[in-house]
This record gives structure tokens, C-alpha cells and sequence, in this order.
């Protein structure tokens, strides 16, 4: 008994615990740039011209509404590429929201959603960190 416990809180356990987190991660931001880009086109979730800081907006050759679609158009490529090739996915996801995050204190009020999305750009890099660990070969890395 006392050896499954220690096996438990060992190597299994950690490797287990990595396992869900990449899981977790990956699903995540495979799923929520796909639904926030795909409701830029049709804003049932909310009405997203109002996150476009109007000094940015003032810099567009066309109206906020085309440039949410081209940001939404990304966003969807993001979740895609997150699918198919995460350890690359996730560092584009991860710096786009960094652009979000700029772009959102641009604008007063969003401080509290730019820090929400300058906290999803570290999970969007960590699951980049533990792609590159979990698409790694190596027996050093692998079970």
C-alpha cells in the first residue's frame, strides 16, 4: 500500500498531471478561438467593434466591422493550427493575445478584460512550452 501511494505522488503522478494540463490547454484554445473568430461574423456573443480602441480604429482603411471579421477570420486559422500543429498554434494564439491586450488599453473600462486576456496569453505560451515537451520523441521525455 504504502508503495502505490509513493508511485501515486511520483513520477506517474507528475507525468499524469502534465498530461490533463496539455490536454486541458490544448482543448481550450482549440475551441474558444474558434467560437469568439466565428462570432465576429455575427456578434451573437456580444457586439466585439466595441473592443476596437478608436485610436486603432481611426488608423483602419474600412470600418471596425470588417476588421473584426479579419481579426475573426485569424482567430479561426489560430484554433486550427492550435488542432493540427499546437506547439507552433499556440504562439500565435499566445501573441495575438498579447495584440488583444495592447489594443484593450487603449480603451478605458477594459482594463479588467485586457487583464483577463494578458493571463490567457501565458496559458496560450505554456501550452506552446508543453507541446514542444509532449511532440518531443525523446526518451528523456517520454513514458
Amino acid at each position: 500500500m504504502a508503495n502505490e501511494s509513493s508511485k501515486l505522488m511520483g513520477q506517474d503522478f507528475f507525468y499524469l498531471t502534465d498530461k490533463v494540463a496539455y490536454k486541458l490547454l490544448y482543448i481550450i484554445f482549440i475551441i474558444a478561438p474558434i467560437i469568439a473568430g466565428t462570432d465576429k461574423f455575427f456578434d451573437k456573443l456580444v457586439d466585439w467593434d466595441m473592443y476596437l480602441a478608436p485610436s486603432i480604429a481611426k488608423l483602419m482603411p474600412f470600418d471596425p466591422m470588417m476588421f473584426m471579421r479579419i481579426a475573426g477570420a485569424i482567430e479561426v486559422i489560430a484554433g486550427i493550427i492550435v488542432a493540427i500543429i499546437p506547439r507552433v498554434g499556440a504562439f500565435i494564439v499566445s501573441a495575438w493575445l498579447l495584440l488583444i491586450t495592447a489594443n484593450l488599453l487603449l480603451i478605458p473600462g477594459y482594463f479588467d478584460v485586457a487583464l483577463r486576456d494578458f493571463g490567457l496569453a501565458f496559458a496560450a505560451f505554456a501550452l506552446g512550452l508543453l507541446s514542444i515537451h509532449h511532440s518531443c520523441k525523446c526518451k528523456a521525455y517520454s513514458k
